[in-house]
């Protein structure tokens, strides 16, 4: 027969939980885009009045 878990184990275990979501939350957040290696490679306007225009 299965016994039952004790309180400190199951908060041990919710803890534990916790501190693994936190750390993929916060691996899948530094996990973005790399930004370009050669700023030049960027497309830039080929019309004047777009120039201002960057975002």
């Amino acid at each position: 027969m299965l016994e039952r878990t004790s309180t400190t184990e199951r908060y041990a275990r919710g803890i534990a939980a916790a501190v693994v979501a936190v750390a993929a939350l916060i691996l899948a957040a530094n996990a973005g885009a790399a930004k370009a290696a050669d700023p030049a490679a960027e497309p830039r306007p080929t019309c004047p009045a777009q120039a201002g225009r960057n975002g």
